[in-house]
């Protein structure tokens, strides 16, 4: 019998039917975790013999309303291209389709329209996380031309080892009972073109793509994505009261992104330090400011779960949307 959940009209209502291929990984665990705890749709699972049989994937897929793929990117565009339903929606959280003009890219906070433009959409990309925190803190500085698009932008960015997927997670285990583990900071992505970097071109607004300088460290879980700002190269360089003005006013309405206060570095640490993970367990983007007025400098920064907002959450948000639910259920 198919499960059925009440409307608010007291009519049944048939649930919802979810697939996540890819359901054992480390993204795909943390969504099945999130949606196995709801009552308003129902998640449809592979035999675990079967779960790397194409045929059997794709048949599911076809099977449900929304089919979320937690796998890597050729097996992302292999699978989608067997899919003969017309009517299934289909969320990627790979790198495959994220600048595919064919697929609406599901950050609903990016711009206005980009909600809607999700809710009626059959293939939907889910963000990464270095770009969710990127296109979080410049979009709207770009987009009200404070910073102009020809700006040459930088980023230093930290994510907890998590991000690295299973073999990463693995290195870093070996040593977790030891006092300091053996690779407390490293810097990567050094010869540069890292497969992040067309995403954040593509959505900021920039004429160029920026520079992106990515690290890993010894934690787990969390990210801190940092853009420094010289703007003493501009003949009229903003404030830092305007650019967080600016971020306020972009971000007024949303729930999940959170703009704090101007100079404000948040708990904890007496608020002066940036921590990386006080944002964990959570799906939202904080978002900082910090500048010197006098010599035109400012630091613009996000924060938020690499596993949240910049994963798991986000895919469940966006699910949320195409299935036409609350956008903040099983969220916080």
């Amino acid at each position: 019998m198919t499960p059925s959940v009440e409307g608010s009209t007291g009519v049944a209502m048939v649930q919802p039917k979810v697939f996540i291929d890819g359901e054992a990984g480390t993204t795909g665990l943390q969504i099945y975790s999130r949606l196995a705890q709801r009552e308003d749709v129902t998640v449809v699972s592979i035999d675990p013999a079967k779960r790397k049989d194409v045929a059997e994937r794709a048949r599911l897929i076809d099977s449900v309303d929304v089919a979320i793929l937690c796998l890597p990117d050729a097996a992302a565009r292999e699978v989608v291209a067997l899919v003969s339903s017309p009517t299934v929606k289909i969320l990627d959280a790979s790198t495959a389709h994220r600048t595919d003009p064919d697929w609406a890219y599901g950050f609903p906070e990016l711009a206005p329209g980009q909600r809607k433009a999700i809710a009626k959409a059959h293939r939907v990309s889910n963000p990464g996380c270095y770009p969710t925190g990127f296109l979080a803190a410049i979009k709207p500085l770009v987009a009200s031309g404070l910073i102009p698009a020809s700006f040459p932008v930088t980023i230093n960015a930290i994510s907890g080892y998590s991000g690295g997927g299973r073999k990463l997670i693995e290195v870093y285990g070996e040593y977790s009972g030891e006092a300091e583990p053996p690779y407390p900071y490293g810097v990567y992505g050094l010869t540069f073109g890292h497969k992040h970097v067309q995403e954040m071109h593509t959505y900021s607004g920039l004429a160029h793509a920026p520079l992106f300088l990515p690290a890993v460290g010894a934690f787990e879980q969390g990210m801190l994505v940092q853009v420094p700002l010289p703007l003493w190269t501009l003949d009229n360089p903003p404030t830092g009261q305007q650019l967080w003005d600016v971020l306020a006013d972009y971000y007024g309405a949303e729930p999940f992104v959170q703009v704090n206060a101007l100079g404000d570095a948040g708990e904890p640490r007496d608020r002066k330090f940036l921590d990386t993970k006080t944002a964990n367990g959570t799906n939202q983007v904080q978002l900082f400011v910090f500048a010197n007025d006098d010599t035109h400098e400012a630091l613009v920064a996000a924060r938020l779960d690499n596993l949240g907002k910049g994963a798991s959450g986000a895919a469940v948000q966006n699910m949320n949307i195409m299935l036409g639910l609350p956008e903040q259920t099983g969220l916080i």
